[in-house]
């Protein structure tokens, strides 16, 4: 019975790693995006992405993930009743976990990529200018390959910690690793057994996730591309 219910909290770890994956994928843009307004020569852009980030990392993670879970349908619903309309809306636990985590890791990002850009010698994109090339060539050609250099610790550090971050969800009643562990102590009143399995699941990803992102780092590092015979 034990190794049937560690078989379905692992299982439910595809859930998790989807949570994870597809709240990174929003981060990024986010973060993308943010830095680029942060960095712009609109002063309205630039309050409003210091406002963003202010904000967001301002406010524990749980507030808002219980804030978009139950308060924004409920403020929904009160809005489309003051219009008139029977319509009603309720947010999927995966999609409200995904969206919240990557608003708020797309803060992090924010700065992460901020802090890259502006590692970047600004004589590289005027001459790149002077040159004629076009602001999406600029950006892909020059700006993308050493932001990304620059960036990958900060941008490990924000991964390791969105991944654990991903047990949230398990509070909305999201069926991922946390929340299957904890059915599974109840269940068979063995706390310590199940909730080991979840750690250990966390911690695998974790460590493959350490030890990729350490590869990837070594081929970006263009000191170690030269030294290589």
């Amino acid at each position: 019975m034990v190794a049937a219910y560690a078989a379905t909290i692992l299982g439910a770890g595809w859930v998790t790693l989807q949570l994870a994956a597809g709240a990174l994928v929003l981060s990024i843009a986010i973060g993308l995006a943010g830095a680029a307004c942060k960095l712009s020569a609109s002063a309205p852009l630039r309050l409003l992405a210091e406002l963003y980030t202010t904000v967001v990392r301002g406010i524990p993670d749980l507030v808002l993930m219980l804030l978009t879970f139950y308060s924004l349908p409920t403020l929904v619903n009160d809005l489309l009743a003051a219009a008139g309309s029977d319509a009603t809306v309720e947010l999927d636990p995966f999609i409200a976990g995904t969206a919240t985590l990557g608003v708020i890791f797309g803060a992090y990002m924010t700065e992460t990529f901020r802090g890259a850009l502006l590692a970047i010698p600004r004589g590289q994109v005027e001459a790149a200018r002077a040159y004629g090339l076009r602001p999406v060539r600029i950006f892909t050609g020059i700006l993308l390959p050493q932001m990304a250099r620059l960036a990958l610790p900060g941008f490990t550090n924000n991964w390791l910690v969105l991944l654990k971050a991903t047990a949230l969800a398990s509070l909305i009643g999201l069926q991922d690793v946390m929340l299957s562990a904890k059915a599974a102590a109840e269940a068979t009143g063995q706390p310590f057994t199940f909730y080991l399995v979840a750690g250990g699941f966390y911690l695998a990803f974790t460590l493959a996730s350490v030890l990729l992102l350490t590869w990837l780092g070594r081929r970006l590092d263009p000191t170690r591309r030269e030294a290589a015979p």
